[in-house]
């Protein structure tokens, strides 16, 4: 844990005692800070009591005394209505951040990689730190990937603090900065926490806020909204900006032609590696985050022989297009991290050659899955679990094969039934195209599931 001493002999209020923000108060309070905490949850209050942490009703709290409230990213502050304390900190002219916010005050030497997008950040950041530490540097990764900020191992000016960041966690930063920002695209998501598609932009726009030095900015430019962001941060001179492509050649930048990633940055445009020869980084938005982080990790220094290496040996990350097990020729493929269209599109695109039986559902996001329709020829069959099957199902309508399975394990086994019948040689894939919560606590424990599901088949564990 990191240790906060910004706000020694100073009152703090921190709402929201999940993963980050219980660290957030353990960290502030090590630090010297006088913490009030709270939470609604009476289980959280509970355990942050038990760690020490004084807990306080923030809701009838005067804000006037307090210096500053930290504030769990996933705690609406502005849409679709502010939560009441963060309505009486603003009232008061109380700052609001997040733990970002403090990691950046508490480790001010270290060099930060941040990285945002709609679809990729997990990847993508996940492959820069791989990198680095296949070149042999120290480095920490975490945010909205797995280890909250403050929980991770503080670095001086020779460490990398490697963050995947949600719109939620960039609209509590004030003071952050990035040397190196990765923007990877973007598409309309958690458009009613932002008030629409110009908050959602505006919240990730705040990863280029704040500049320190000559700080790189990396942009894919294969979407209009992400295009336009480039040619913003083009105009501005403090940042050196490095536009990505995996769909056309980029003139002094990186790109993918037929597989291959290609530096257009330097004298002339090099082959540096062949993507497609890459197993846990198949499909063209896998191209997308290699490109960023061959990208970002040149900005930082890294020679290109160890950054080849790091992407060769990249061993991806759990419930994303992640290979379960294979039996009777049928691979069975999690990629619960899917959670809206856009994410299961590039699942989809990435097993065309073969057969595909396709299971989605849970929470609907707005839009469905009609944005889906170009990949349906491609699905020889799909199994529907949670609320959104009656949905999917009109939407598949007649030219999808498809049954509501209603629940994972009934989709699991017709969808094994349903390949074996066919002469097995086939995919069968979970890519919900949905948020889980209707069955299970997140996506992590839907993949989590899935696996243990097709490791209790026949030859699962095989």
């Amino acid at each position: 844990m990191i240790t906060v001493e910004s706000f020694k002999g100073e009152t703090v209020a921190v709402m929201g005692l999940a993963r980050s923000g219980l660290v957030a108060a353990q960290s502030l309070a090590a630090g010297g800070a006088e913490v009030l905490a709270w939470d609604d949850a009476p289980s959280r209050r509970d355990a942050a009591r038990a760690g020490g942490i004084r807990v306080v009703d923030l809701t009838r709290t005067r804000f006037a005394a307090i210096k500053t409230l930290v504030l769990s990213p996933g705690i609406p502050h502005t849409w679709p209505e502010p939560n009441p304390v963060a309505v009486a900190a603003k009232a008061a002219g109380t700052p609001i951040i997040g733990d970002i916010e403090l990691l950046a005050r508490a480790m001010p030497a270290a060099c930060y990689v941040g990285v945002t997008g709609t679809n990729g950040k997990s990847t993508t950041t996940a492959l820069i730190g791989h990198i680095l530490m296949t070149a042999g540097r120290k480095v920490q990764v975490g945010g909205n990937l797995g280890t909250a900020a403050l929980a991770l191992a503080p670095l001086g000016a020779d460490g990398f603090y490697v963050l995947e960041l949600s719109s939620y966690q960039l609209e509590l930063i004030r003071e952050t900065h990035f040397d190196v920002a990765v923007w990877l695209n973007l598409t309309p998501d958690h458009l009613d926490r932002h008030g629409g598609m110009a908050g959602y932009i505006a919240a990730k726009r705040r990863i280029f806020a704040a500049v320190r030095g000559a700080p790189t900015a990396v942009i894919g430019i294969d979407d209009e909204p992400s295009r336009a962001e480039a040619a913003a941060v083009s105009r501005e001179s403090a940042w050196r900006l490095t536009r990505i492509s995996v769909i056309s050649r980029v003139t002094g930048g990186v790109f993918v032609e037929d597989g291959q990633l290609i530096d257009d940055t330097g004298r002339s445009a090099d082959k540096v590696m062949d993507l497609r020869e890459v197993p846990r980084l198949r499909g063209r938005h896998n191209w997308q985050n290699a490109v960023a982080a061959y990208a970002a990790t040149r900005a930082l220094g890294v020679a290109r022989a160890d950054i080849v290496a790091g992407i060769a040996g990249f061993p991806g990350l759990p419930h994303r297009q992640e290979p379960v097990a294979t039996v009777d020729g049928i691979r069975f493929i999690n990629d619960s991290k899917a959670t809206n269209a856009e994410a299961a599109a590039t699942a989809l695109a990435a097993y065309d050659e073969e057969r595909l039986y396709w299971i989605a559902g849970g929470v609907p996001k707005a839009g469905g899955i009609a944005a889906l329709t170009g990949f349906f020829p491609r699905i020889c069959r799909a199994f529907l679990i949670g609320e959104a099957a009656p949905g999917f199902a009109a939407t598949l309508g007649r030219t999808v094969p498809h049954e509501i399975a209603g629940t994972l394990d009934r989709a699991v086994a017709g969808a094994f039934a349903a390949a074996k019948e066919a002469g097995g040689d086939a995919v069968v894939l979970l890519s919900p195209a949905c948020a889980s919560f209707d069955q299970f606590s997140d996506f992590e424990a839907r993949g989590e599931a899935f696996r243990a599901l097709v490791q209790a088949l026949p030859g699962g564990r095989s």
